[in-house]
């Protein structure tokens, strides 16, 4: 029969060998022998530390401390027990007992280090790490998790090279390899991360945050596809995970599929109720249903979790605008330069808040896109009218045409150097500014003028062609494919007697015109188009534009031409709702989808429309005085 010690011995062998049950049922017949067995208690708690009964290993551990003292080995098992409970302070108190005796105990820093990272207390954990490391410098774990920390401290190169060392002293070490991942994203070496988290799966396939991490890096790189894979597997593996619902959310968001996107963000908010970017792309992704008044609320959810929240704020501040409630609208539209996808601009003169200008120099500026300035530059002559100097700082296309608009003494390119000023403003605050209402809309039509050279240019081109002029657009600068018409919807068109289309697209889309002209007639301009000043010239000379909502859409309504606008089913915010004019442009005709992708019905409106048109007058704008 064999003794205590030579039982003991053969229940630490299968214990290092992986067989708990066996090393557990051997240290307990030992308990029952000797019920003060500081040894076998000691490696009963191990176990069940190990089998995730923490409450227990503490339990165990602690009565083995004190029948046999404060050993270093037993504090440091006692202090990784608490670890795993979130007791940290506990945890970090054992580990420094555990030094107090053995100063040179390696593993006794390396979990110090990890407790102090858990507090946030990073400049303490790299230096219990390097002391570890001193002490054993072939600790993979201790390399791996330096470089997590200083991943942590916003040190990058260091971590990865960290990383690297701890993969060269144990190729295999499946943290060590996502740790690499996570630092090569900071390094923001995408190819790199991604090849770390493939191998790191490689090793441990059911891993469910490297499947995760991994379909973000593959989103970041726009491959949705392989993305989304990514985080479906994510789930499978682990349904209660919130994250990975989330941004699956947001790739089927970005995929154009609206209703999966609601039914990811909805799970993520049931595994975390207090998620308030799930509770605010739920109402981004509900706005794209068309679900306005649900997409509101979840706003307002979001903002009930976190009030400064300012994506949230800005989502809220759109839908206002779209339903016309510009007296709550435009203050919060202000909340955009707090988000990511509006950098504040950088000037040190002060932000004009619609005092009077009096002999002073104001510098309003363009922020967004090309139609954005040309609508809101209208607003130049308020500005003027208030005894400053104008100056507009704009895109480099729209120099020519900007200097025609009332107000403006003087338009510079963005890149350029600017004059001195005393002030700045951007062009889409204005309207909260001037506290604009739907009924106080500045829209005197035109504001903008075409060169009368280049008209009567463009004037002695298309003049001789007979026919009824329609200049036509179908796809603006930004590739958003609710904005994107198939040139062929404009086929509807062509049956009409005396139609003759001209098209102004530039750039993407252009490349259509060759297989449209084989079924109806376009002639084509836009590649002889410069910049604005020369689109404003044709369509100076053009019965009618019809167009998507792009700046085309704009510009002829800023210069009083009649324009008819394709809207998609979820209009941009300043086309508001269920109206078939638009406040801004008094020339402009809207003509809404009734359902998502679905243009043949506008088409069908438009022709009729067009065919009433042509049969009872003829739309001809007015020369320019």
């Amino acid at each position: 029969m064999a003794t205590i010690s030579e039982a003991l011995a053969i229940a630490i062998r299968h214990h290092q060998a992986g067989r708990l049950q066996v090393a557990e049922q051997i240290y307990r017949r030992i308990l029952q022998v000797e019920p003060n067995h500081a040894d076998a208690m000691h490696l009963l708690g191990v176990i069940a530390h190990q089998k995730g009964a923490h409450e227990v290993a503490v339990e165990y551990i602690g009565r083995a401390i004190g029948l046999k003292g404060s050993l270093p080995a037993f504090q440091v098992n006692l202090g990784t027990a608490y670890s795993a409970l979130c007791r940290i302070p506990e945890a970090v108190a054992c580990y420094r007992r555990a030094l107090e005796t053995k100063p040179d105990f390696a593993e006794a820093h390396y979990n110090l280090g990890h407790a102090l990272r858990q507090q946030g207390k990073l400049d303490e954990a790299v230096a219990c790490y390097r002391r570890a490391l001193e002490l054993k410098p072939d600790y993979a774990e201790a390399h791996n998790n330096l470089g997590v920390a200083l991943d942590d401290q916003g040190k990058p190169d260091e971590a990865v090279a960290c990383c690297r060392r701890a993969l060269e002293l144990k190729p295999h070490f499946t943290e060590a390899h996502y740790n690499l991942g996570v630092a090569w994203i900071h390094q923001g070496k995408l190819d790199e991360a991604i090849a770390s988290y493939r191998r790191a799966l490689e090793l441990k396939p059911d891993y469910a945050q490297l499947h995760y991490n991994l379909g973000v890096a593959l989103n970041d790189q726009g491959k949705l596809d392989e993305a989304v894979a990514c985080y479906r597997r994510a789930l499978a593996l682990k349904p209660d995970y919130a994250e990975p619902s989330y941004n699956l959310g947001n790739a089927l968001k970005d995929q154009g599929k609206p209703d999966e996107a609601v039914a990811c963000y909805r799970r993520a908010l049931e595994v975390k109720p207090d998620y308030i970017e799930a509770h605010n792309n739920l109402g981004a992704a509900l706005n794209d249903q068309g679900k306005f008044k649900e997409a509101a609320a979840c706003y307002e959810q979001a903002l009930q979790w976190k009030p400064d929240f300012a994506d949230a704020h800005f989502n809220r501040s759109v839908a206002r605008l779209r339903a016309g409630d510009f007296e709550r609208g435009w203050p919060e539209y202000e909340w955009r330069w707090q988000t990511r996808e509006f950098p504040p601009p950088s000037f040190h003169q002060p932000l004009w808040d619609g005092q009077p200008l009096e002999g002073r120099t104001i510098l309003l500026r363009a922020e967004q896109g090309f139609g954005d300035t040309l609508q809101f530059i209208r607003y130049a002559a308020l500005v003027k009218q208030r005894g400053a100097r104008v100056m507009v700082q704009c895109q480099r296309p729209l120099l020519r045409l900007l200097a025609s608009c009332p107000g403006v003494d003087e338009a510079i390119g963005q890149g350029e150097d600017l004059p001195a000023s005393d002030v700045h403003a951007s062009l889409l605050s204005l309207p909260g500014i001037f506290r604009t209402s739907l009924e106080t809309i500045p829209a005197d039509v035109p504001y903008l003028f075409a060169d009368r050279e280049s008209i009567e240019h463009w004037r002695r081109e298309l003049g001789p062609i007979a026919g009824f002029k329609i200049g036509i657009f179908w796809q603006g600068t930004k590739k958003d494919p609710a904005r994107i018409i198939p040139l062929s919807c404009f086929g509807s068109l062509a049956g009409l007697r005396d139609v003759r289309f001209f098209s102004l697209q530039k750039g993407a889309g252009a490349e259509e015109l060759q297989e449209a002209g084989d079924r109806f007639p376009i002639a084509e301009l836009g590649s002889r188009l410069d910049d604005f000043m020369d689109t404003a010239a044709v369509l100076r000379n053009l019965d009618l534009v019809i167009t998507c909502d792009t700046a085309v859409a704009h510009l002829a309504g800023a210069m009083g031409i009649p324009v008819w606008v394709a809207l998609p089913f979820v209009p941009d915010w300043r086309w508001l709702l269920d109206r078939g004019d638009s406040p801004w442009y008094p020339t402009m005709r809207l003509f809404r989808q009734d359902s998502r992708g679905d243009w043949q019905s506008v088409f069908r409106r438009i022709e009729a429309a067009l065919g009433e048109q042509m049969t009872t007058q003829a739309i001809r704008p007015s020369e320019d005085s």
